[in-house]
C-alpha cells in the first residue's frame, strides 16, 4: 500500500483485477503475489507504477531482512525508487490530475513533531517509509500516495529519470548539508551510485574542480566519464592511508574544501577528515560501518566540520530542474533493465546484488 501502509497479500484493485507487487518474504526469497490497496483518501493518488529502481538497501533487506534496528518480521512489499501515472485523485488533490506522469517521494511524515514543524521532516520519528518495515514499498503494479509527496515531471524528463530522483535527492540533500559551491573544491570517497549521483549534484552546485577516490578501476571509469576532474584509485588497508591522502591532495591541487565519503568505513572517513584543508568540512554519506575508528581530534584541533545525513528533505523540485535544465544528467547510470515477472524480478536483484558494471538496475513495468 504504498500510503507507507502496512497490508497482507490479498485482494484487488476495484473493476482491474489484481494489483501485483514484489514481496520480500524470506532471506533471498522475492515472490510476485497480489497486493491490496486501502481506500483513496481524499489528499491520496493512486498511481501505476512505471519506473522503479533497485537501491543497496533493497538488496541488504534481501539478504539480510533487516538494516540497523529495522527488521523484516513479516512479507514486505519491496522498492522505493519510483515515478508512474496518476489514475485516480482524491477530492482534495488540485495540483494533479488523471494521466500525469510523477515522481514520488517515498517517505511520509508526521507532520506535528518538533523534526516536522521545524522543516526537518526527514529526522521525523513517525517516518513511514517505503520498503523500511513495517511499510511497504512501491515495486508493485499500483500504490497510493499522498498527491503532496508527488511531483509532475517536466515533458522533457522520463519516468525512469524521474525515479532517479530518490538516489538524485541523496547527492543534493548532502551538497547542502556540506555546502558545496562554486568556491569549493570537493573530494569524494566512493564511486558506487550514491557517490557518482553525489558527484554529479556537486557539479550542479557550481564545485569547480571534484576528485573522486575509490577501490575499483571500473567505477572509477565511470566517474570519470561523468566528469569527475580526477579519479584516484584507493586500498582497504589503513596502512596506505598517509600516502593515499598524499596522492589525493596532488590529484586535487590545491586544497580540498569539502569531502564528502559515500562509503561510510572507517578508512574512507579517515581520509577524509584528514585530507580535508583546516575549516573545512566532511559529510559523512554512506553508511558502510555503524561504529569507526576515526582521527577526531586531529580534525577537531584543524577546525574541520564534520557533518551527516539521513535521507533528503525538500530535494524533488531542484532535482526534477537539474534534469530539466540538463544540468545533471541521470540516464548513463541506468545500467540494466528489466521486465515485471518474477524471473525477472528475480534476475534483477541478482544483477544488482554482484555489481560488476551494474550502477542502477530499473524495473519497466
Amino acid at each position: 500500500m504504498g500510503k507507507g501502509g502496512k497490508g497482507e497479500a490479498a485482494a484487488a484493485v476495484a473493476g482491474e483485477g489484481e494489483n501485483m507487487a514484489a514481496w520480500l518474504v524470506a532471506k533471498n526469497t522475492l515472490k510476485i503475489m497480489p497486493f491490496k490497496l486501502p481506500p483513496l483518501g481524499p489528499y491520496d493518488v493512486r498511481v501505476r507504477m512505471k519506473a522503479v529502481g533497485i537501491c543497496g538497501s533493497d538488496v541488504h533487506y534481501l539478504k539480510e531482512m533487516r538494516i540497523a534496528h529495522f527488521v523484516v518480521k513479516e512479507p514486505m512489499v519491496i522498492g522505493h525508487e519510483c515515478a508512474g501515472i496518476i489514475e485516480e485523485v482524491g477530492d482534495g488533490v488540485k495540483h494533479l490530475a488523471v494521466g500525469d506522469r510523477v515522481a514520488l517521494e517515498p517517505g511520509i511524515s508526521c507532520w506535528r513533531c518538533r523534526h516536522c514543524k521545524g522543516g526537518r521532516y526527514n529526522l521525523c520519528d513517525d517516518m513511514k517509509f517505503f520498503a523500511t518495515p513495517p511499510y511497504h514499498g512501491s515495486l508493485a503494479d499500483q500504490i497510493v500516495h499522498p498527491g503532496d509527496l508527488c511531483f509532475k515531471l517536466p515533458d522533457n524528463v522520463s519516468l525512469e529519470e524521474g525515479a532517479m530522483c530518490e538516489p538524485l535527492s541523496v547527492g543534493v540533500h548532502a551538497c547542502r548539508r556540506a555546502d558545496v559551491g562554486a568556491e569549493k573544491s570537493v573530494l569524494i570517497m566512493g564511486a558506487g551510485p550514491i557517490g557518482l549521483v553525489t558527484m554529479l549534484s556537486a557539479r550542479a552546485f557550481g564545485a569547480p574542480r571534484i576528485v573522486i577516490a575509490d577501490v575499483d578501476d571500473h567505477r572509477l571509469s565511470v566517474a570519470k566519464s561523468l566528469g569527475a576532474d580526477a579519479v584516484v584509485k584507493v586500498s582497504g588497508n589503513a596502512e596506505d592511508l598517509a600516502g593515499e591522502i598524499e596522492r589525493i591532495q596532488a590529484a586535487m591541487g590545491g586544497d580540498i574544501d569539502v569531502s564528502l565519503d559515500c562509503a561510510g568505513f572507517s578508512k574512507t572517513m579517515s581520509t577524509a577528515l584528514e585530507a580535508t584543508r583546516p575549516g573545512g568540512r566532511v559529510c559523512l554519506v554512506g553508511m558502510g560501518h555503524n561504529e569507526m575508528t576515526v582521527p577526531l581530534t586531529s580534525a577537531a584541533i584543524r577546525e574541520v566540520d564534520v557533518v551527516g545525513i539521513f535521507r533528503y528533505k525538500d530535494t524533488w523540485p531542484l532535482c526534477l530542474e537539474f534534469l530539466r535544465s540538463g544540468k545533471i544528467d541521470v540516464k548513463p547510470l541506468i545500467t540494466h533493465r528489466f521486465g515485471f515477472s518474477q524471473g525477472e524480478v528475480e534476475e534483477a536483484f541478482e544483477v544488482s546484488a554482484r555489481g560488476r558494471d551494474a550502477i542502477k538496475v530499473m524495473f519497466n513495468l
